[in-house]
């Protein structure tokens, strides 16, 4: 029977764990790191205690109620994130297309070589494959927010490449929302050569700035309704 007195412990000792456990899993961690699990298991424990608190009369199944729901709302969006990274690379083998975690936030890079022609905006057809992926993946994990960014090389003038990567991160939206892609969650823009990440002094360095990046991270909280 949940008598006020355990009921006012239980309460007490998952607010106190509550806090630990709903630290952001991923703070100044390197790409590398999980800490899902440290804290989804923090937050099992204290669901355990409380929960072997609650119902006296059978400790352990309490305690294995109070784990599942606890450790479940520790992980949080980690855990999330975690079931989408590995989705998507399973989804982007041999596409071409490299996945990137960096803490929160996943990143898709997708290159010059299977995205555009020179100085076109028009997405070329060995691309579809990927983006197919990328539009089923998004519409089964739906709690982040889809940012797209062009780049191109140096070459030409900035303001051209500036438009230029903005038409082809716009490509990328469109191509997503025909696909079925709430475009609510869709963002778009162009960094034309800010940012490289090889040197633009060769056409190998070239071929790897051109390229367009999808960034994945948590919706933004919504107020509370009034």
């Amino acid at each position: 029977m949940f008598t006020p007195s355990r009921l006012l412990i239980a309460a007490t000792a998952v607010a106190l764990l509550a806090g630990c456990a709903s630290q952001n899993p991923y703070d100044n961690q390197p790409p590398s790191s999980n800490k899902t699990a440290k804290y989804g298991g923090l937050g099992a424990l204290a669901g355990a205690a409380a929960g072997a608190l609650i119902n006296h009369d059978n400790r352990g199944k309490g305690a294995l109620i109070g784990a599942a729901v606890a450790g479940a709302a520790g992980a949080g969006y980690g855990y999330y994130a975690d079931k989408q990274e590995a989705e998507l690379r399973q989804s982007m083998q041999g596409t071409g297309v490299e996945v990137q975690r960096q803490g929160d936030q996943i990143k898709l890079i997708m290159p010059g070589n299977i995205t555009f022609a020179t100085d076109s905006a028009e997405i070329v057809s060995n691309f579809y494959a990927p983006l197919n992926n990328l539009g089923t993946s998004f519409k089964q994990f739906n709690q982040n927010s889809i940012e797209i960014v062009g780049f191109t090389d140096s070459t030409g003038s900035r303001q051209h490449n500036m438009d230029l990567s903005q038409r082809r991160a716009q490509s990328v939206a469109n191509y997503l929302t025909a696909q079925g892609v709430d475009g609510t969650r869709l963002s778009t823009r162009g960094a034309g050569p800010d940012q490289p990440i090889a040197s633009n002094a060769t056409a190998d360095g070239r071929a790897q700035n051109r390229r367009v990046e999808v960034n994945l991270r948590p919706l933004p909280a919504q107020p509370p309704q009034q």
